[in-house]
């Protein structure tokens, strides 16, 4: 039996101003009103993040960043600080995703800076990490998640005050409509869980939330919710929209 509470995240990568997140932001917040024993967070563009901190203040969802660097202050153009998210209401971070590490440059090294910087802030932290076609197909699946893994949490310290989630997105699933059976998907999140018990030991192995993320939908989402190691979703283009991301939630 799982004893951890599931988590549904929507990262909104570059899409809404700030007055669509805000209307997007009120009607999810009453389509899930009646949600319990779910931990929901949505990660807006940052330009959006206050004034949807404001407008989910007294609801059941929290607010999530899509990327932080690891530097609290100085001359870097164009990036934001963990003190600064804090500031403007968010509990979580996405760090790593995979269209970070393919455009951007993101490499194991500077995710887990940010994975560190993230958490001694306070910051819940959710690493993605995932497997290419190619990768998949030459049988390296396991290979690159251990290296992700391993090399992304390296020298994170987790205790009672420190939380991590764990988001697998198999990259070839990302925005594809292409979905990992669910045979693959519990397979890969159980070798996750064996990574994080090595490097973490059992209690944190067991009570750290592994997060699917490979084009989750409204019809998919109740068969891999009842998979062992399944904790939740990390949600792209069905979170756009708040009555198919209400559908997810209430799997």
């Amino acid at each position: 039996m799982k004893n951890r509470v599931p988590l549904i995240a929507g990262n909104w990568k570059m899409f809404k101003t700030i007055s669509e997140a805000a209307d997007t932001a009120k009607q999810l917040a009453n389509l899930v009103s009646d949600v319990e024993d779910i931990d929901i967070m949505i990660a807006p563009p940052f330009t959006a993040l206050a004034a949807v901190s404001e407008i989910i203040r007294d609801t059941r969802i929290d607010l999530g960043a899509q990327n932080l660097f690891w530097e609290k202050e100085g001359a870097f153009t164009g990036e934001i600080s963990a003190p600064m998210l804090i500031a403007a209401g968010c509990q979580y971070v996405i760090i790593g995703h995979s269209e970070r590490r393919q455009y951007f440059g993101e490499t194991d090294e500077t995710v887990n800076q940010r994975i560190k910087t993230a958490s001694t802030a306070g910051l819940i932290p959710i690493l993605c990490v995932g497997e290419t076609e190619t990768q998949r197909d030459d049988q390296k699946t396991f290979s690159v998640l251990d290296k992700q893994v391993t090399k992304g949490l390296e020298s994170l310290i987790l205790d009672e005050h420190h939380s991590l989630v764990i988001a697998y997105e198999p990259v070839w699933a990302i925005g594809t409509g292409k979905t990992a059976s669910p045979d693959q998907v519990q397979e890969v999140h159980a070798f996750l869980r064996d990574l994080l018990e090595k490097q973490f030991g059992n209690m944190h192995a067991n009570a750290t939330r592994i997060l699917y993320g490979g084009s989750v939908k409204p019809d998919n989402a109740s068969e891999l919710m009842a998979l062992p190691d399944i904790d939740g979703a990390l949600v792209g283009g069905a979170s756009l929209k708040p009555d198919s991301f209400a559908r997810i939630i209430h799997f």
